[in-house]
């Protein structure tokens, strides 16, 4: 009888691990779906006319920015360590949005190479580049840019300062993101469905300086050489 529940238990405890494996399956299954959903979405509203693979790495943390192997192979990766900060799907068009330029970026001159080599030696011209690029990405995509913001807000820590670091301020970036909305998409700002959001409501409470010298610049264009944003 003690043999008979012992096996009964070792079966029960096997097929709750089969169980449970099937069902993380499932769910890899189904957040690879949306992520090719929306990364082919983004390509094809934006007439990007390479081909991009979209993978998901639940144990990832780098960014195909930093990642030269990533960006040879023309693929985007959205990684556990950032996928778990996304909440909508404006936020997963963000992350998305901002990494394609540097996997098109790999087809100039035949060869992921030189882009590789230009993405180090300029990291942080590259990251506002695409992440203004990222705002337009989303727009034509149908997604809402301010995803963007509120994804990036919870997900990078400010570092304690700019001058030698190989990434910009997050704040400086979310100054870049919200000048670019504010000067060419100003509907989404007049309409805000995320005025109610917490991540964009602090984003709101550490950034009042910085909107103001946008305000300023999108006043007088002239000022824009002498205003930089922390």
């Amino acid at each position: 009888m003690k043999r008979f529940l012992l096996l009964f238990l070792a079966l029960v405890l096997s097929n709750s691990i089969y169980a449970y494996d099937d069902l993380e399956l499932i769910k890899e299954n189904n957040i690879q779906s949306k992520i090719n959903s929306i990364g082919m979405k983004i390509l094809n509203a934006n007439k990007l006319d390479k081909r991009v693979v979209f993978v998901y790495d639940k144990n990832g943390k780098k960014s195909c920015l930093k990642e030269d192997k990533s960006i040879t192979k023309r693929q985007v990766v959205v990684f556990g360590e950032y996928y778990k900060n996304i909440e909508t799907d404006d936020e997963l068009a963000g992350y998305i949005a901002r990494e394609i330029p540097a996997a098109i970026r790999s087809y100039q001159g035949g060869t992921g190479l030189l882009s590789s080599v230009q993405l180090k030696l300029a990291p942080k011209k590259y990251e506002l580049a695409f992440d203004k690029l990222a705002v337009d990405y989303m727009v034509k995509a149908g997604y809402n840019p301010l995803g963007l913001i509120t994804y990036i807000n919870k997900t990078y820590p400010q570092s304690r300062q700019d001058k030698i670091s190989s990434n910009n301020l997050t704040s400086k970036r979310l100054a870049y993101i919200y000048e670019k909305i504010y000067m060419q998409y100003p509907c989404f700002l007049v309409d805000n469905k995320y005025i109610n959001n917490e991540y964009y409501q602090n984003f709101l409470l550490n950034s009042v300086e910085n909107r103001k010298k946008i305000v300023e610049k999108a006043k007088n264009p002239l000022l824009s050489r002498d205003l930089k944003y922390e």
